[in-house]
């Protein structure tokens, strides 16, 4: 369980996380504190399973459920539906919080070595563990960085040490109240304001205004419901990060632009181990972007689209829908597949299975799916290698790339959904009905001993170009498989249908010993 803090006279203060203030879309005393395991939490087990030891929060009252007997995403479509695309009263669970407590306008000193309270007292700093499997790491350049602007922590305060998890920068957040209308010019797409500067690595932090439903209405953002798609960019140390992250959070704009409590849902490999300790969870932006050890922003950019809503009810529909098929992704009821089952496509399912039509690009080419199975498994004598590049060139393009992804949903919530072009009823009504501003956050890579990363690809051509030719001197992070226990599989759910790239195999394997039987025939002839 939490520690308990005695009573803080300043709010500048650390405090229990849960206290007061938000969990994305929700108080944060509706929740409790938790390290699994545990007999009495309100969580599907196979879930509470990633976190044996993590501290998780858990809801008082009514957890996000889901239908055991359907596929994922059928469980998310008849589910809207029955509500007629209007959220209901279920919270996520778990939310991986990992710190029990929190700070607000801290400092760092000039060495690093203690950190100053809004009151001005001082305290010993100190940070978690690197991870034996991370690379990088927080040095001088990190501190130097942190300089001069306040800082909202996360941790563990004890022995007169407060010991960080996560570090968010006052300069992430924004200022809604300066905020100047600055449309898409001639020229501009969302792509290219992403792909700008390296995709903003280097650059400060920023927020651009793209559209408002009113003159003035972004500057009353403070305290307003918001709806976000996020891209995260390449990794500079990693040739097979190149496609970047994408993820959906919702949350609510602090009072002063503050963003770091919004609730990221973020996808991800179940079956492996993350180099960085990512486990795939619901959890707070500060610890999505800025963990020590599996912060975003510790070794990529990242840009955030911002949907300001005038009530919350199309972020709690998406923040619902997410929560189910986490239900069903943490039961294994559904694989992570990195070419049709990533970050990008169960996440825009989800949407779609609310009721957002976001455009479907089609596949990259049937023709080289078809002719590149046979040919990638002769070339690396690995059947596998040959499904792989079916599965990858036969994927809906919209989700397979997770910056396709983000300018897919963005410019269709940008152009169509702004001008009131959606359906009568689903999530994109919803969107459209509420939306009243957009904004476009970019968000730089923290420095530290990690490499600079880059704007994310859309493409293989783009991927090819980043990487060596020779794919043995690529720089690959290890992965070690992560085997999920027998006994939690639940043997009545749905079964999993096969890739299309097992049906092609067969297709290929009768070709071929239609046309060995063929030869033979022709050959006993003779």
């Amino acid at each position: 369980m939490m520690t308990t803090l005695p009573a803080a006279a300043s709010s500048a203060l650390p405090r229990d996380a849960l206290t007061d203030g938000r969990l994305g879309l929700y108080d944060a005393q509706d929740f409790r504190a938790v390290r699994p395991p545990c007999d009495d939490c309100n969580a599907p087990p196979q879930a509470l399973w990633y976190f044996e030891s993590e501290l998780v929060v858990l809801p008082l009252r009514d957890p996000a459920g889901f239908d055991a007997a359907l596929p994922a995403q059928d469980d998310v479509r008849n589910w809207a539906q029955s509500t007629r695309w209007q959220p209901d009263a279920q919270h996520p669970s778990p939310i991986w919080l990992g710190s029990p407590h929190i700070a607000h306008a801290a400092r760092l000193s000039p060495d690093g070595s203690t950190v100053v309270w809004g009151d001005g007292t001082h305290t010993a700093f100190a940070l978690v563990s690197q991870l034996p499997s991370n690379v990088s790491w927080f040095n001088t350049d990190s501190v130097t960085w942190l300089q001069g602007q306040p800082l909202t922590l996360r941790g563990t305060l004890g022995g007169g040490t407060f010991t960080a998890r996560t570090l968010w920068p006052g300069s992430f957040d924004i200022d809604p109240a300066s905020l100047a209308f600055e449309p898409l010019r001639d020229g501009e797409t969302l792509a290219t304001l992403v792909r700008a500067d390296e995709g903003g690595v280097r650059t400060p932090a920023s927020a651009r205004l793209l559209w408002e439903r009113t003159p003035g209405a972004a500057r009353a953002a403070a305290g307003k419901p918001v709806f976000a798609l996020m891209i995260n960019g390449a990794q500079g140390d990693d040739d097979e990060a190149h496609g970047g992250h994408f993820a959906v959070a919702t949350g609510h704009f602090g009072a002063r632009g503050e963003w770091n409590d919004w609730l990221v849902g973020n996808f991800y490999a179940l079956d492996s181990w993350s180099e960085k300790g990512i486990v795939a969870s619901t959890l707070t932006m500060d610890a999505y972007l800025t963990d020590l050890n599996s912060g975003q922003a510790w070794y990529r950019p990242s840009a955030v689209l911002v949907a300001v809503l005038r009530e919350p009810r199309a972020a709690r529909l998406a923040q619902q829908g997410l929560s189910r098929v986490f239900n069903h992704f943490y039961r294994h009821d559904f694989g992570y597949r990195h070419a049709t089952a990533n970050c990008a496509s169960i996440s825009l399912d989800t949407l779609r299975s609310l009721g957002w039509a976001i455009p479907a690009l089609g596949p990259t080419s049937k023709v080289k799916a078809w002719l590149g199975l046979p040919w990638m498994a002769i070339k690396d004598a690995s059947i596998a290698s040959g499904l792989q590049a079916f599965d990858y060139m036969s994927a809906e393009r919209s989700g397979l790339f997770p910056f396709v992804a983000f300018n897919v949903a963005g410019s269709d919530l940008l152009g169509r959904l702004t001008r009131g072009k959606a359906a009568e009823q689903g999530l994109e009504r919803l969107l459209a009905d509420d939306v009243e501003a957009l904004i476009l956050i970019r968000v730089p890579q923290i420095p530290s001993s990690r490499a600079f990363g880059n704007a994310p690809v859309a493409s293989y051509e783009e991927y090819a170009a980043r990487v060596p030719a020779d794919r043995t001197k690529w720089i690959v992070r290890p992965a070690p498989p992560r085997p999920f226990p027998d006994a939690l599989r639940d043997p009545q759910a749905p079964k999993e249908a096969h890739p299309a790239s097992r049906r092609a195999l067969i297709v290929w394997l009768v070709a071929l010993a239609a046309l060995v039987l063929f030869a033979a025939m022709r050959l006993l002839r003779r």
